[in-house]
């Protein structure tokens, strides 16, 4: 369906919420809970790796080093083994963590002449660099289908809002129906989803998409009711409806205009099948996962800025440890000139494969930020995290998040204009103009954990044929029953927290 705000907030990206608050240890009988911590510092250790090797059952702790695995299938002889680059693997007696509810891990980063032989030590900066110089060689891919689940949260909070109706040629986008979008607009906004299924990847240049999903299980949160919302939607929609084939839309501003690409959401296709109740696109879905897939790929270099501009970082190596059988540098990087990031990063000896990195703005460091005709735009928080496994010769995503923060304001006349395709000068057939005062926060956030890769041929790849749509379970609040008998990432504490708001 058509967001109304599409139309006046073009700009905007109406985000998501990072929850850094650790929840008190919770246990029940159909999950076996806890927190990862340092065993000296008593530190939360994040997105650690969790396995179960008799049932060959996984999962990674969240940003707060919680963790929430389900019972199903367990029996009391069972332990589980907590994996964290950097120190000892741990195994753990089930009743042991049923007891405390905490696991301690010890530390294990030794000295550089300890784990390696050297005449002299490498230059850290010259090891960051060959990350990127063997990219390709150490990630590539087959065609093969993961069993993922997926999370994205978001907030947004409008501080003001004001609209000022200015004219229009639509009838039903009248002064009256501006003042209607005003008042009823939300201020603010709370989702989350939670996604589990397969995605599958071809290699082949030939599919233009690469990617086809098989949803199994989504779960979102319902935010408030808006059927008054629903409405004004319905009006934008038999707006844009009515456009014929050689008519187009454009915002403008000022100077400035851009063609605008109008997306019904019609609930009909073409042979009239309704969308079912209670569901999304699987192409909508898709195209999230994909944008996470992308982050993890390291070809988005302002988001790697630390592997790509090595001459705006400080690069030391601390020293070493093993990674399985593997010998792992580990290398901490603070910001010099125009860096903004500081963190830590584990690089293979052998393949200078990047295998996890943690890292976020530096101190008093922040992302875009211009203030340009009106428009503002300020990016004040970042943090991310990736884990690649060891498979065979290659490096494959085990569980990557990426957080982000932004501040919005924006004082100036829109214009939404109908035009009518001619040889010279383009027509115009329609248009509303109106003023916009806003000023905006919002916060976003995703995460992925792969629990299972598979090579498949490409003939099943091509045979397989994704649904339109996939169902979704609308709920209140975070119910954790209905994720029993699966593996999922554990809620912080203010995930939990979300709730659907009544205005």
């Amino acid at each position: 369906m058509l967001n109304n705000q599409l139309i006046f907030t073009l700009l905007l990206c109406f985000s998501s919420v990072i929850g850094f608050a650790q929840d008190s240890v919770f246990m029940t009988k159909t999950h076996l809970k806890g927190v990862l911590l340092d065993a000296e510092t008593h530190d939360p250790l994040p997105y650690a790796n969790i396995v179960i090797q008799r049932i060959n059952r996984g999962s990674i702790t969240n940003e707060s080093g919680q963790f929430s695995i389900d019972t199903t299938g367990l029996i009391e002889t069972d332990s589980v083994s907590f994996l964290y680059i950097g120190y000892k693997t741990t195994n753990v007696a089930i009743d042991e963590i049923f007891e405390t509810g905490k696991v301690l891990l010890e530390e294990d980063i030794q000295n550089l002449n300890k784990v390696f032989v050297f005449g002299t030590p490498p230059n850290a900066k010259d090891i960051v660099k060959k990350i990127i110089e063997n990219r390709e060689k150490n990630y590539t891919k087959e065609t093969n289908v993961n069993h993922i689940f997926y999370r994205s949260r978001s907030v947004s909070d409008i501080g003001s809002y004001k609209l000022k109706y200015k004219k229009s040629s639509i009838s039903v986008l009248d002064e009256k129906m501006i003042q209607e979008l005003e008042r009823k607009t939300p201020k603010h906004s709370t989702s989350y989803t939670d996604f589990l299924g397969d995605i599958y990847y071809s290699k082949k240049k030939e599919d233009s998409s690469h990617y086809k999903l098989a949803p199994l299980k989504t779960v979102a949160l319902k935010e408030k009711d808006v059927a008054d919302l629903d409405q004004i939607n319905e009006v934008f929609k038999e707006v844009f409806q009515n456009t014929e084939e050689e008519e187009y839309w454009k915002l403008k501003t000022g100077i400035f205009s851009f063609k605008m690409d109008v997306d019904m959401g019609d609930d009909s296709t073409s042979t009239g099948e309704k969308r079912p109740k209670g569901s999304r696109t699987v192409k909508s879905s898709l195209s999230s996962i994909k944008n996470a897939l992308y982050y993890s790929s390291l070809k988005n270099e302002g988001d790697w800025d630390f592997l790509y501009a090595t001459g705006k970082y400080h690069y030391t190596l601390v020293g070493g440890t093993n990674v399985g059988k593997e010998d792992v540098y580990i290398i901490d990087f603070i910001p010099r000139g125009g860096g903004e990031f500081l963190g830590r990063m584990y690089v293979s000896v052998d393949s200078y494969a990047l295998i996890r990195a943690d890292y976020e703005y530096a101190e008093d460091k922040t992302g875009t930020d211009v203030q340009v005709m009106g428009i503002g735009y300020h990016e004040d928080y970042f943090s991310g995290s990736i884990l690649f496994e060891k498979v065979d010769s290659t490096y494959q995503l085990k569980y990557c998040a990426k957080q982000e923060g932004q501040r919005f304001n924006i004082d100036r006349s829109f214009g939404i204009v109908k035009k009518k395709e001619r040889f010279l000068w383009d027509k115009t057939m329609k248009e509303v103009k109106i003023g916009l005062d806003m000023e905006m926060t919002s916060n976003e956030s995703f995460e992925i954990m792969v629990m299972n890769q598979k090579l498949i041929s490409q003939n099943k790849y091509t045979q397989f044929t994704p649904k339109k749509y996939h169902s979704v379970l609308y709920v209140d609040q975070f119910d954790e029953n209905l994720w029993k008998g699966y593996s999922i990432i554990e809620p912080t504490k203010k995930m939990r927290e979300y709730k659907k708001r009544e205005e």
